[in-house]
Protein backbone atom coordinates (compact mmCIF):
# COMPACT_ATOMS: atom_id res chain seq x y z
CA UNK A 1 0.00 0.00 0.00
CA UNK A 2 1.26 3.40 -0.61
CA UNK A 3 2.60 5.43 1.99
CA UNK A 4 1.15 8.97 3.45
CA UNK A 5 2.19 11.94 1.27
CA UNK A 6 3.55 15.91 2.66
CA UNK A 7 3.53 18.50 0.42
CA UNK A 8 5.08 21.64 1.93
CA UNK A 9 4.77 23.58 -1.43
CA UNK A 10 2.63 26.16 0.24
CA UNK A 11 5.49 27.01 2.72
CA UNK A 12 7.77 28.00 0.17
CA UNK A 13 6.48 31.25 -0.19
CA UNK A 14 7.67 31.92 3.60
CA UNK A 15 10.57 30.18 3.72
CA UNK A 16 13.64 29.71 1.55
CA UNK A 17 14.61 26.16 0.44
CA UNK A 18 18.09 26.42 2.81
CA UNK A 19 15.94 27.46 5.77
CA UNK A 20 14.53 23.98 5.35
CA UNK A 21 17.74 21.96 4.70
CA UNK A 22 19.69 23.25 7.24
CA UNK A 23 18.13 20.80 9.82
CA UNK A 24 19.37 17.82 7.41
CA UNK A 25 22.82 17.45 9.75
CA UNK A 26 20.97 17.68 13.01
CA UNK A 27 18.22 15.33 12.22
CA UNK A 28 20.47 12.87 11.02
CA UNK A 29 22.09 12.60 14.44
CA UNK A 30 18.53 12.60 16.19
CA UNK A 31 17.58 9.90 14.33
CA UNK A 32 20.94 8.17 15.47
CA UNK A 33 20.13 8.91 18.82
CA UNK A 34 16.55 7.21 18.79
CA UNK A 35 17.98 4.32 16.98
CA UNK A 36 20.58 4.04 19.67
CA UNK A 37 18.77 5.46 22.17
CA UNK A 38 21.33 8.11 23.41
CA UNK A 39 19.23 11.07 23.64
CA UNK A 40 17.19 12.97 25.96
CA UNK A 41 14.62 10.98 27.73
CA UNK A 42 16.66 7.72 26.36
CA UNK A 43 14.56 5.59 29.25
CA UNK A 44 11.57 6.09 27.39
CA UNK A 45 12.24 5.30 23.72
CA UNK A 46 9.95 1.74 23.55
CA UNK A 47 7.84 3.21 20.98
CA UNK A 48 10.49 3.38 18.31
CA UNK A 49 10.16 -0.27 17.29
CA UNK A 50 6.83 -1.27 18.69
CA UNK A 51 5.33 -2.03 15.56
CA UNK A 52 7.70 -4.22 14.44
CA UNK A 53 8.63 -5.72 17.64
CA UNK A 54 4.71 -6.81 18.85
CA UNK A 55 4.34 -10.07 18.72
CA UNK A 56 2.13 -11.97 16.86
CA UNK A 57 1.02 -13.74 20.33
CA UNK A 58 0.41 -10.85 22.25
CA UNK A 59 -2.24 -9.64 19.21
CA UNK A 60 -4.00 -12.89 19.31
CA UNK A 61 -4.07 -12.67 22.94
CA UNK A 62 -5.29 -9.31 22.63
CA UNK A 63 -7.87 -10.59 20.07
CA UNK A 64 -9.15 -13.61 22.18
CA UNK A 65 -9.94 -11.03 25.50
CA UNK A 66 -12.03 -8.73 22.48
CA UNK A 67 -13.76 -11.32 21.47
CA UNK A 68 -14.53 -12.31 25.20
CA UNK A 69 -15.49 -8.49 25.88
CA UNK A 70 -18.08 -8.77 22.48
CA UNK A 71 -19.78 -11.84 24.10
CA UNK A 72 -20.64 -10.73 27.29
CA UNK A 73 -21.43 -7.08 27.08
CA UNK A 74 -23.55 -4.31 25.05
CA UNK A 75 -20.96 -1.51 26.24
CA UNK A 76 -17.21 -1.57 27.13
CA UNK A 77 -16.34 1.19 29.19
CA UNK A 78 -12.77 2.15 29.11
CA UNK A 79 -11.58 4.53 32.32
CA UNK A 80 -8.05 6.55 31.10
CA UNK A 81 -7.10 9.43 30.65
CA UNK A 82 -4.74 11.27 27.85
CA UNK A 83 -2.61 8.65 26.60
CA UNK A 84 -4.57 5.79 27.76
CA UNK A 85 -7.62 6.81 26.35
CA UNK A 86 -7.40 9.48 23.64
CA UNK A 87 -5.79 7.02 20.80
CA UNK A 88 -8.45 4.58 21.36
CA UNK A 89 -10.76 7.23 20.65
CA UNK A 90 -9.15 8.61 17.70
CA UNK A 91 -9.43 5.14 16.27
CA UNK A 92 -12.83 4.22 17.28
CA UNK A 93 -14.31 6.98 16.35
CA UNK A 94 -12.45 7.77 13.39
CA UNK A 95 -13.57 4.15 11.41
CA UNK A 96 -17.31 4.16 13.10
CA UNK A 97 -20.50 4.98 11.92
CA UNK A 98 -20.85 8.63 12.85
CA UNK A 99 -24.16 7.83 14.86
CA UNK A 100 -22.67 4.53 16.14
CA UNK A 101 -24.23 5.66 19.53
CA UNK A 102 -27.38 5.16 17.83
CA UNK A 103 -27.31 1.95 16.75
CA UNK A 104 -28.40 -1.53 18.09
CA UNK A 105 -25.14 -3.99 19.31
CA UNK A 106 -26.37 -6.00 15.83
CA UNK A 107 -25.89 -3.14 13.63
CA UNK A 108 -22.73 -2.31 15.39
CA UNK A 109 -21.44 -6.04 15.53
CA UNK A 110 -19.46 -5.11 18.62
CA UNK A 111 -20.56 -3.54 21.81
CA UNK A 112 -20.41 0.03 22.15
CA UNK A 113 -16.90 1.58 23.55
CA UNK A 114 -17.42 4.50 26.31
CA UNK A 115 -15.11 6.58 27.87
CA UNK A 116 -14.91 7.43 31.57
CA UNK A 117 -12.10 8.65 33.89
CA UNK A 118 -11.20 11.50 31.49
CA UNK A 119 -12.56 13.96 33.61
CA UNK A 120 -13.56 14.37 37.34
CA UNK A 121 -17.45 16.08 35.77
CA UNK A 122 -20.43 14.40 38.70
CA UNK A 123 -22.71 15.21 36.26
CA UNK A 124 -20.66 13.00 33.10
CA UNK A 125 -19.95 9.79 35.84
CA UNK A 126 -23.81 10.03 37.22
CA UNK A 127 -25.35 10.01 33.41
CA UNK A 128 -22.63 7.14 32.94
CA UNK A 129 -24.42 5.17 35.74
CA UNK A 130 -27.56 6.32 34.48
CA UNK A 131 -27.05 4.71 30.71
CA UNK A 132 -25.05 1.64 32.12
CA UNK A 133 -28.18 0.79 34.83
CA UNK A 134 -30.05 -1.66 32.50
CA UNK A 135 -26.82 -2.50 29.96
CA UNK A 136 -24.46 -5.13 29.98
CA UNK A 137 -21.34 -4.09 30.65
CA UNK A 138 -17.51 -4.24 31.06
CA UNK A 139 -14.64 -2.30 31.74
CA UNK A 140 -10.99 -1.87 30.84
CA UNK A 141 -9.31 0.23 33.29
CA UNK A 142 -5.53 1.45 32.00
CA UNK A 143 -3.59 3.11 34.21
CA UNK A 144 0.50 2.50 35.07
CA UNK A 145 -0.25 3.68 38.79
CA UNK A 146 -3.64 2.96 39.41
CA UNK A 147 -3.32 6.21 40.87
CA UNK A 148 -4.25 8.90 39.02
CA UNK A 149 -7.10 10.86 40.44
CA UNK A 150 -9.15 11.15 37.59
CA UNK A 151 -9.62 7.26 36.34
CA UNK A 152 -9.27 6.34 39.92
CA UNK A 153 -12.60 7.82 40.86
CA UNK A 154 -14.32 6.75 37.95
CA UNK A 155 -12.82 2.93 38.61
CA UNK A 156 -13.93 2.96 42.32
CA UNK A 157 -17.44 3.86 40.77
CA UNK A 158 -17.59 1.33 38.10
CA UNK A 159 -15.91 -1.53 40.32
CA UNK A 160 -18.03 -1.57 43.10
CA UNK A 161 -21.40 -1.42 40.47
CA UNK A 162 -20.08 -4.46 39.13
CA UNK A 163 -19.98 -6.48 42.26
CA UNK A 164 -23.00 -5.05 43.60
CA UNK A 165 -24.66 -6.41 40.59
CA UNK A 166 -22.67 -9.63 39.26
CA UNK A 167 -20.98 -10.50 42.93
CA UNK A 168 -17.42 -10.34 42.86
CA UNK A 169 -16.90 -13.32 40.65
CA UNK A 170 -19.14 -11.98 37.82
CA UNK A 171 -17.70 -8.53 38.62
CA UNK A 172 -13.64 -10.25 38.17
CA UNK A 173 -15.09 -11.49 34.16
CA UNK A 174 -15.61 -8.45 33.59
CA UNK A 175 -12.56 -6.45 34.25
CA UNK A 176 -9.42 -5.69 32.60
CA UNK A 177 -6.39 -4.04 33.75
CA UNK A 178 -3.67 -2.51 31.40
CA UNK A 179 -1.11 -1.46 33.84
CA UNK A 180 2.53 -1.59 34.76
CA UNK A 181 3.50 -5.33 34.26
CA UNK A 182 5.17 -5.50 38.15
CA UNK A 183 4.21 -2.27 40.37
CA UNK A 184 1.66 -0.12 41.04
CA UNK A 185 -1.91 -0.29 42.67
CA UNK A 186 -3.68 -1.31 39.97
CA UNK A 187 -1.30 -4.48 39.41
CA UNK A 188 -1.53 -4.95 42.79
CA UNK A 189 -5.21 -4.78 42.88
CA UNK A 190 -5.49 -6.63 39.62
CA UNK A 191 -3.11 -10.00 40.98
CA UNK A 192 -5.70 -9.86 44.04
CA UNK A 193 -8.75 -9.29 42.48
CA UNK A 194 -7.68 -12.11 39.47
CA UNK A 195 -8.57 -9.60 36.85
CA UNK A 196 -7.27 -10.46 33.31
CA UNK A 197 -3.90 -7.76 32.71
CA UNK A 198 -1.84 -6.72 30.35
CA UNK A 199 1.13 -4.80 30.36
CA UNK A 200 2.21 -1.66 29.68
CA UNK A 201 5.96 -1.59 28.88
CA UNK A 202 7.70 0.37 31.39
CA UNK A 203 9.65 2.20 28.17
CA UNK A 204 6.14 3.22 26.78
CA UNK A 205 5.14 6.92 28.17
CA UNK A 206 1.47 7.75 28.20
CA UNK A 207 1.09 9.78 24.62
CA UNK A 208 3.13 6.94 23.12
CA UNK A 209 1.14 4.30 24.28
CA UNK A 210 -2.00 3.38 21.33
CA UNK A 211 -0.22 0.99 19.91
CA UNK A 212 0.19 -1.11 23.29
CA UNK A 213 -2.38 -2.70 24.75
CA UNK A 214 -3.30 0.88 26.01
CA UNK A 215 -4.49 1.19 22.41
CA UNK A 216 -5.13 -2.01 20.96
CA UNK A 217 -7.28 -3.53 23.36
CA UNK A 218 -10.42 -0.76 23.05
CA UNK A 219 -10.04 -0.61 19.49
CA UNK A 220 -10.41 -4.24 18.96
CA UNK A 221 -13.55 -4.57 20.84
CA UNK A 222 -14.88 -2.46 18.99
CA UNK A 223 -14.61 -4.63 16.27
CA UNK A 224 -11.74 -2.90 14.28
CA UNK A 225 -8.38 -4.65 12.67
CA UNK A 226 -5.30 -4.10 14.65
CA UNK A 227 -3.46 -6.23 12.84
CA UNK A 228 -3.98 -3.90 10.07
CA UNK A 229 -3.37 -0.83 12.76
CA UNK A 230 0.20 -2.22 13.24
CA UNK A 231 0.90 -3.23 10.16
CA UNK A 232 0.45 0.75 8.89
CA UNK A 233 2.52 2.01 11.70
CA UNK A 234 5.20 -1.02 11.04
CA UNK A 235 5.56 -0.01 7.31
CA UNK A 236 5.88 3.52 8.58
CA UNK A 237 8.75 2.73 11.16
CA UNK A 238 10.85 0.75 8.48
CA UNK A 239 10.37 3.31 5.82
CA UNK A 240 11.56 5.88 8.60
CA UNK A 241 14.37 3.80 9.53
CA UNK A 242 15.99 3.61 5.96
CA UNK A 243 15.75 6.91 5.19
CA UNK A 244 16.83 9.79 7.09
CA UNK A 245 16.85 12.39 4.40
CA UNK A 246 14.26 14.65 4.35
CA UNK A 247 13.80 14.43 0.46
CA UNK A 248 12.89 10.64 1.26
CA UNK A 249 11.28 10.49 4.98
CA UNK A 250 7.93 12.54 5.94
CA UNK A 251 8.83 12.37 8.97
CA UNK A 252 12.05 13.86 8.54
CA UNK A 253 10.68 16.88 6.63
CA UNK A 254 7.55 17.68 8.70
CA UNK A 255 9.81 18.39 11.83
CA UNK A 256 12.30 20.56 9.48
CA UNK A 257 9.45 22.56 8.52
CA UNK A 258 7.56 23.29 11.30
CA UNK A 259 11.42 24.12 13.55
CA UNK A 260 12.07 26.36 10.80
CA UNK A 261 8.35 28.08 10.50
CA UNK A 262 8.81 28.54 14.41
CA UNK A 263 12.36 30.01 14.09
CA UNK A 264 10.51 32.52 11.64
CA UNK A 265 7.90 33.64 14.46
CA UNK A 266 5.14 31.33 13.92
CA UNK A 267 4.72 29.81 17.34
CA UNK A 268 1.09 28.21 16.82
CA UNK A 269 0.09 25.36 14.56
CA UNK A 270 -3.60 24.36 13.56
CA UNK A 271 -4.12 20.61 12.69
CA UNK A 272 -7.26 20.86 10.45
CA UNK A 273 -9.31 18.24 8.98
CA UNK A 274 -12.39 18.14 6.91
CA UNK A 275 -13.76 15.54 8.31
CA UNK A 276 -15.59 14.91 11.62
CA UNK A 277 -14.34 11.28 11.66
CA UNK A 278 -10.50 12.82 12.60
CA UNK A 279 -11.70 14.84 15.23
CA UNK A 280 -10.74 13.04 18.19
CA UNK A 281 -6.90 11.73 15.99
CA UNK A 282 -6.47 15.97 16.28
CA UNK A 283 -6.61 15.49 20.00
CA UNK A 284 -4.24 12.77 20.34
CA UNK A 285 -2.03 14.80 18.38
CA UNK A 286 -2.46 17.89 20.58
CA UNK A 287 -1.79 16.34 23.34
CA UNK A 288 1.33 14.84 22.11
CA UNK A 289 3.03 17.54 20.70
CA UNK A 290 1.37 19.89 23.59
CA UNK A 291 2.94 17.61 26.14
CA UNK A 292 6.22 16.61 24.59
CA UNK A 293 7.54 20.05 23.49
CA UNK A 294 5.83 22.80 25.52
CA UNK A 295 8.45 23.08 28.89
CA UNK A 296 11.75 24.95 29.10
CA UNK A 297 10.04 28.25 28.06
CA UNK A 298 9.53 26.80 24.19
CA UNK A 299 6.68 25.61 22.55
CA UNK A 300 4.59 25.21 18.94
CA UNK A 301 1.38 25.59 20.52
CA UNK A 302 -1.10 22.70 18.97
CA UNK A 303 -4.15 23.93 17.84
CA UNK A 304 -6.91 22.12 16.37
CA UNK A 305 -9.94 22.52 13.87
CA UNK A 306 -12.85 21.00 12.13
CA UNK A 307 -13.25 22.08 9.26
CA UNK A 308 -15.37 23.35 7.05
CA UNK A 309 -17.27 23.86 10.65
CA UNK A 310 -14.40 26.31 12.06
CA UNK A 311 -14.32 28.33 9.19
CA UNK A 312 -18.00 30.07 10.63
CA UNK A 313 -15.92 30.11 13.86
CA UNK A 314 -12.11 30.82 13.78
CA UNK A 315 -11.63 31.37 9.95
CA UNK A 316 -12.11 35.21 10.54
CA UNK A 317 -8.68 34.95 13.00
CA UNK A 318 -6.99 32.65 11.00
CA UNK A 319 -7.38 34.85 7.68
CA UNK A 320 -6.91 38.23 9.26
CA UNK A 321 -5.72 37.50 13.01
CA UNK A 322 -2.09 38.03 14.03
CA UNK A 323 0.59 36.28 11.40
CA UNK A 324 1.86 33.75 13.87
CA UNK A 325 0.37 30.57 12.97
CA UNK A 326 0.67 27.94 10.49
CA UNK A 327 -1.81 25.11 9.57
CA UNK A 328 -1.57 21.34 8.58
CA UNK A 329 -3.98 19.95 6.73
CA UNK A 330 -4.70 16.32 6.89
CA UNK A 331 -6.49 15.45 3.62
CA UNK A 332 -8.11 12.35 2.55
CA UNK A 333 -8.23 11.47 -1.04
CA UNK A 334 -11.08 9.56 -1.02
CA UNK A 335 -14.45 8.92 1.23
CA UNK A 336 -15.48 5.39 1.92
CA UNK A 337 -19.53 6.31 1.08
CA UNK A 338 -21.00 8.56 -1.76
CA UNK A 339 -23.56 11.16 -1.63
CA UNK A 340 -24.68 13.02 -4.62
CA UNK A 341 -26.33 16.36 -4.25
CA UNK A 342 -29.85 16.24 -5.55
CA UNK A 343 -31.38 18.66 -8.34
CA UNK A 344 -34.49 20.85 -7.01
CA UNK A 345 -36.99 22.13 -9.61
CA UNK A 346 -37.38 25.42 -7.85
CA UNK A 347 -33.77 26.15 -6.90
CA UNK A 348 -34.17 28.65 -4.39
CA UNK A 349 -31.34 27.64 -2.42
CA UNK A 350 -29.47 28.64 -5.94
CA UNK A 351 -27.35 25.02 -5.38
CA UNK A 352 -28.43 23.46 -8.51
CA UNK A 353 -24.71 24.32 -9.89
CA UNK A 354 -23.31 21.37 -7.69
CA UNK A 355 -26.40 18.95 -8.75
CA UNK A 356 -24.91 15.66 -9.72
CA UNK A 357 -21.87 16.28 -7.87
CA UNK A 358 -20.14 14.21 -5.08
CA UNK A 359 -20.59 15.75 -1.75
CA UNK A 360 -16.72 14.52 -0.93
CA UNK A 361 -15.76 16.73 -4.60
CA UNK A 362 -17.37 19.65 -2.90
CA UNK A 363 -15.42 19.03 0.16
CA UNK A 364 -12.33 18.83 -1.75
CA UNK A 365 -13.20 22.20 -3.33
CA UNK A 366 -13.70 23.51 0.26
CA UNK A 367 -10.02 22.32 1.57
CA UNK A 368 -8.23 23.86 -1.94
CA UNK A 369 -9.92 27.02 -1.44
CA UNK A 370 -9.52 27.53 2.08
CA UNK A 371 -6.09 26.72 1.25
CA UNK A 372 -5.89 29.15 -1.12
CA UNK A 373 -7.25 31.76 0.87
CA UNK A 374 -5.25 31.01 3.50
CA UNK A 375 -1.99 31.62 1.88
CA UNK A 376 -3.14 34.74 0.66
CA UNK A 377 -3.50 36.15 4.12
CA UNK A 378 0.26 34.87 5.17
CA UNK A 379 -0.58 31.48 6.99
CA UNK A 380 2.18 29.02 5.54
CA UNK A 381 -0.20 25.22 4.80
CA UNK A 382 1.68 21.83 5.22
CA UNK A 383 -0.63 18.87 3.75
CA UNK A 384 -0.78 15.29 4.82
CA UNK A 385 -2.07 13.04 2.41
CA UNK A 386 -3.52 9.46 2.88
CA UNK A 387 -5.77 7.68 0.41
CA UNK A 388 -8.77 6.56 2.91
CA UNK A 389 -9.77 6.51 6.26
CA UNK A 390 -8.65 3.03 7.90
CA UNK A 391 -6.72 1.23 10.35
CA UNK A 392 -3.96 0.69 8.22
CA UNK A 393 -3.33 4.36 7.30
CA UNK A 394 -4.30 5.35 10.73
CA UNK A 395 -1.33 3.24 12.02
CA UNK A 396 0.53 4.98 9.82
CA UNK A 397 -0.26 9.01 10.63
CA UNK A 398 -0.04 6.96 14.33
CA UNK A 399 3.91 6.01 13.99
CA UNK A 400 4.66 9.44 11.59
CA UNK A 401 3.29 11.81 14.04
CA UNK A 402 5.33 10.60 17.32
CA UNK A 403 8.26 9.87 15.51
CA UNK A 404 8.26 13.50 13.83
CA UNK A 405 7.22 14.86 17.51
CA UNK A 406 10.40 13.13 19.24
CA UNK A 407 12.49 14.88 16.35
CA UNK A 408 11.08 18.22 16.71
CA UNK A 409 11.67 17.99 20.12
CA UNK A 410 15.06 16.93 20.21
CA UNK A 411 15.40 20.24 17.41
CA UNK A 412 13.80 22.59 19.87
CA UNK A 413 15.93 21.40 22.63
CA UNK A 414 14.15 19.71 24.75
CA UNK A 415 13.34 16.17 26.04
CA UNK A 416 9.89 15.33 24.52
CA UNK A 417 9.52 12.13 26.83
CA UNK A 418 9.17 13.78 30.35
CA UNK A 419 6.49 15.93 31.67
CA UNK A 420 7.68 17.70 35.05
CA UNK A 421 4.41 20.29 34.55
CA UNK A 422 1.84 18.15 34.69
CA UNK A 423 2.34 17.43 37.80
CA UNK A 424 2.18 21.19 39.25
CA UNK A 425 -1.64 20.93 39.14
CA UNK A 426 -2.05 18.05 41.16
CA UNK A 427 0.15 19.19 44.10
CA UNK A 428 -2.34 21.55 44.51
CA UNK A 429 -5.68 19.50 43.72
CA UNK A 430 -4.18 16.78 46.35
CA UNK A 431 -3.54 20.11 49.36
CA UNK A 432 -6.89 21.45 49.16
CA UNK A 433 -8.65 18.34 49.20
CA UNK A 434 -6.42 17.60 52.56
CA UNK A 435 -4.52 14.93 51.19
CA UNK A 436 -2.17 13.68 53.84
CA UNK A 437 1.44 15.38 53.94
CA UNK A 438 0.34 18.49 52.19
CA UNK A 439 -1.60 20.45 55.15
CA UNK A 440 1.31 23.21 55.02
CA UNK A 441 0.81 23.86 51.57
CA UNK A 442 -3.24 23.53 52.00
CA UNK A 443 -2.97 26.59 54.54
CA UNK A 444 -0.67 28.43 51.88
CA UNK A 445 -2.93 27.95 48.89
CA UNK A 446 -6.29 29.01 50.94
CA UNK A 447 -4.55 32.26 51.78
CA UNK A 448 -3.74 32.54 48.21
CA UNK A 449 -7.63 31.86 46.81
Amino acid sequence: MEPLKIDISKTLEFLLYKDISRYQAEIDQHHEALRNRTGKGSDFLGWVNLPSSTSEDLLSEIEAAARRMQEIADIFVVVGIGGSYLGAKAVIDALSHHFSPLLSKEQRKAPLVIFAGQNICADYHADLMDILADKSYAVAVISKSGTTTEPAIAFRLLKQDLEKRYGKEGARERIIAVTDPESGALRKMATQEGYQTFSIPPDVGGRFSVLTPVGLLPIAVAGFDIRQLMAGARDMELHSQKYSDMNQNPVSLYAAVRNALYRRGKNIEILATYHPRLQYLVEWWKQLYGESEGKDLKAILPVGVGFTTDLHSMGQLIQDGERNLFETVISVAKTRRQVIIPTDAEDLDKLNYLAGKDMHTVNKMAEKGTLLAHIEGNVPNLVIEIPTISEYYIGQLFYFFEKACAISGYILGVNPFDQPGVEAYKVNMFALLGKAGYEELAKTLRERL
